[in-house]
């Protein structure tokens, strides 16, 4: 299964507890690398960093506690702390983020009104009044204290814990435009009166005394806020559809006491066994069993299923879907985390907090990106002033060198894809167990389609009645159905449910008798009624009719009274409205279906034609199932399963690609890769679509990332770059990141 998947990750010690933890501070991928490495260089501590998430996925042993992975992180120059519950409470924000925002966006509006003056005047030579550039320095000054302050704090305390990171880059390239300016105008003749400056300057030989760089320093920082304020933004819509999951539930619920009263308390306070009333308009607070009423439930929130499903007694139902009908009253059953809107949200936000392959590679470029810049930028300067003695151009390419750089597309590339692409599935009910999915989902070229629960609805329903001559059909069906009701066999429960919707209240039986493996017997109405295997011969027409109806797939029942076979009543799976539309849509990815079943050969192959699969694997036993996978797989298949029974399970860890359909069983869904909430297999289709569009997304991520640095230092370093266009590039890498990953939310 591809959850196996071998990486260079520390392998976890399976006894080890595991904490999430909110970690602050972080600017770019260069600090959650730092962080994840100071955490793993811990005995027996495993820890993956986000730098999307802002978070720490950690598992370590008994002789660590939290405090000292904490304490760790606060050593390494960032914050660090334990969430009050690993998944936010249904209905709560998290204020932070948008306080940050609004901090930021603040800051980067009076950045974007001083510096705007200042890069005009620089551009204009119209707008260079006399001492022009003394109002120059008072509009920048603030920009380089004020709107760089993050940049240069960040600097500080990544160098006094003896590191480097973006920050570092930026910092270093404005303080010292911003300071060779200073010396320019105290120290040089850019302070004298009449003093022109073209914005060519920087690029022109000159002494450097009369060169500033004051609209470097406010339009690459002015820039550099916009790009931080537009990625923060971006990140936080990136994750906005599971804060949507998790704030579907009800916040309060009328439970039912023992007197019969209604009591509204908080959902947190719910108990399982408690009963509950859920009214016209209202969401079920929690996963539950209808006990009483009617009704009809939109699940679309959960599923992505815009038909609302009818429910009665006995029916389940989950929290979080409106009750569209009428009252109904619900025992509930699951509580809190083990809820299936609580699990949905567990399961995004692991596959959020994951890693793929691909990412690990841009962390180790990341990991060592910054010091490599600042050596190019040292070489870059070093370069330039031996072979041409002109200080000016030399500092100019370093500056360039040093604000171009930018490591944080190669740490948003997956993490913000994986956002988008997890939370707009969880929004159509396809959920995502981790990065390493993704992967397989691209080279699968067989899927094997569980027959029962998949391609067909699972459950048995009545097809044809035959009536031999001289019998009654309604009195066929009344007493076949009044006898079949005593009985638990699902094709027992098939004829009896159909006979009542044919001939409506069945009568009562006496004497009732299970023969096991030939049929059940007994007295209705006075008269001795037999159903199943039970009569040595079968009249010619009657014979003719159950030997037409195997042929076709279906399972065929005799009835008969008093002595004589009065007909046949054929029973089978119903194959599922949009199962051949899904197989049309697999084929159309590139996918051989495959139908596996337990079943008989002719009611598997009458399956098959239904839904226009051409290959049939039948009569297998469940342990053998897992047997087929490995056949396939020997064979130089690589094979997605679907399945939703605990039968299934095996075959779906087996299976190169697991996909377990969420109307089945916990088992199943615990053993797959993919989870469909809904029973519909055409969803199969689209996780697989989906999650291809992801991989294809986080692909072209990092090539742009990569791509960018690549072209953009050896341009900057050769002069080529004024920096403040330099910083305009830097900024608009990881917003170009972030938005390309955006587009996933328009997957339909």
């Amino acid at each position: 299964m591809t959850s196996s998947t071998v990486t260079d990750t520390p392998i976890a010690d399976p006894a080890a507890s595991e904490i999430e933890l909110l970690i602050g501070g972080m600017t770019c991928a260069t600090c959650a690398t730092r962080v994840e490495k100071k955490l793993n260089r811990m005995d027996g501590v495993t820890a993956t960093v986000n730098y999307a998430t802002e978070k720490a996925r950690v598992s370590y042993p008994a002789g660590v506690g939290v405090a000292d992975l904490i304490a760790t992180v606060v050593k390494t120059g960032y914050t660090a702390e334990e969430p009050v519950r690993p998944v936010q409470p249904v209905g709560e924000e998290e204020p932070e983020p948008d306080l940050e925002l609004a901090a930021l966006r603040h800051r980067l509006l009076v950045s974007v009104l001083l510096a705007v003056p200042v890069v005009l005047m620089a551009m204009v030579p119209a707008l260079q009044f006399d001492n022009w550039q003394w109002l120059s320095l008072t509009l920048a000054a603030p920009v380089v204290v004020h709107g760089g302050g993050p940049f240069h704090k960040a600097a500080w305390t990544n160098l006094r814990h003896g590191a480097a990171t973006m920050d570092t880059l930026v910092s270093i390239g404005t303080l010292a435009a911003f300071g060779w300016s200073l010396w320019a105008l105290f120290l040089g003749d850019a302070g004298m009166p009449g003093m022109r400056h073209p914005f060519e300057l920087t690029l022109s030989r000159t002494d450097g005394s009369s060169a500033i760089y004051l609209e470097v320093v406010a339009g690459v920082t002015a820039f550099l806020l916009l790009g931080r304020y537009l990625e923060a933004r971006s990140k936080r819509s990136a994750g906005a559809a599971l804060r949507a999951l998790m704030e579907l539930g009800a916040k309060d619920v009328a439970v039912l006491r023992t007197d019969g009263r209604e009591e509204r308390i908080p959902v947190d306070r719910l108990a399982v066994g408690d009963r509950f009333v859920v009214r016209p308009g209202e969401k079920v607070a929690t996963d539950g069993t209808v006990v009483e009423g009617v009704s009809a439930v939109d699940a679309s929130m959960l599923t992505g299923e815009s038909v609302p499903v009818d429910v009665g007694p006995g029916d389940a139902v989950t929290g979080a879907t409106v009750n569209a009908g009428g009252r109904l009253v619900v025992e509930a059953t699951r509580i809190g985390a083990d809820t299936r809107l609580a699990r949905m949200a567990k399961l995004v936000e692991d596959a959020q907090s994951g890693k793929a392959d691909v990412q690990r590679l841009a962390d180790r470029v990341a990991g060592i990106f910054v010091p490599v810049v600042l050596a190019l930028a040292v070489a870059t300067f070093g370069g330039w002033l031996g072979a041409t003695g002109d200080a000016v151009a030399a500092f100019t390419a370093a500056v360039a060198v040093l604000i171009i750089a930018c490591p944080c597309a190669l740490g948003l590339a997956t993490p913000t894809a994986l956002l988008v692409g997890t939370g707009r599935g969880a929004q159509l009910g396809i959920l995502i167990k981790g990065p390493e999915v993704l992967e397989s989902t691209r080279r699968v070229d067989t899927v094997v389609l569980d027959k029962t629960g998949t391609v067909t609805t699972g459950r048995m329903t009545l097809h044809q009645v035959y009536v031999a001559d001289g019998a009654d059909e309604e009195e066929l069906l009344r007493l076949a159905g009044a006898l079949e009701h005593a009985s638990e066999h699902p094709v027992a429960r098939a004829v009896a449910a159909g006979a009542e919707e044919r001939v409506g209240r069945l009568p009562a039986v006496d004497h009732f008798e299970n023969v096991p493996g030939r049929g059940v017997r007994g007295r209705v109405e006075g008269r001795e009624v037999a159903v199943g295997r039970l009569f040595e011969e079968l009249p010619q027409d009657v014979a003719r009719a159950k030997e037409e109806a195997e042929r076709g797939g279906r399972t065929a029942v005799v009835v008969g009274w008093d002595g004589a076979v009065r007909g046949v009543l054929a029973v089978a799976d119903t194959v599922k409205e949009t199962s051949a539309e899904a197989v049309r849509e697999l084929r159309a990815l590139g996918l051989t279906p495959v139908l596996l079943t337990g079943d008989n050969r002719a009611a598997a192959e009458a399956v098959a034609g239904a839904v226009g699969i051409d290959e049939v694997i039948a009569e297998v036993l469940p342990e053998d199932k897992v047997d087929v996978v490995r056949r396939l797989q020997g064979e130089g298949r690589v094979v997605a399963m679907v399945g939703d029974g605990v039968n299934d399970a095996a075959a779906l860890a087996a299976a190169d690609l697991g996909l377990a359909m969420g109307t089945g069983t916990d088992a199943a869904i615990e053993a797959s890769d993919l989870t469909l909430v809904r029973g519909d297999l055409r969803v199969a289709a689209d996780a697989i679509r989906l999650s291809r569009r992801t991989l294809a997304t986080i692909k072209g991520n990092l090539v742009w990332a990569f791509g960018y640095n690549v072209a953009a230092l050896p341009l900057a370093a050769a002069g080529l770059l004024n920096p403040m266009i330099a910083g305009a590039a830097m900024a608009f890498s990881s917003v170009f990141v972030v938005t390309n990953s955006l587009r996933l939310r328009a997957f339909q």
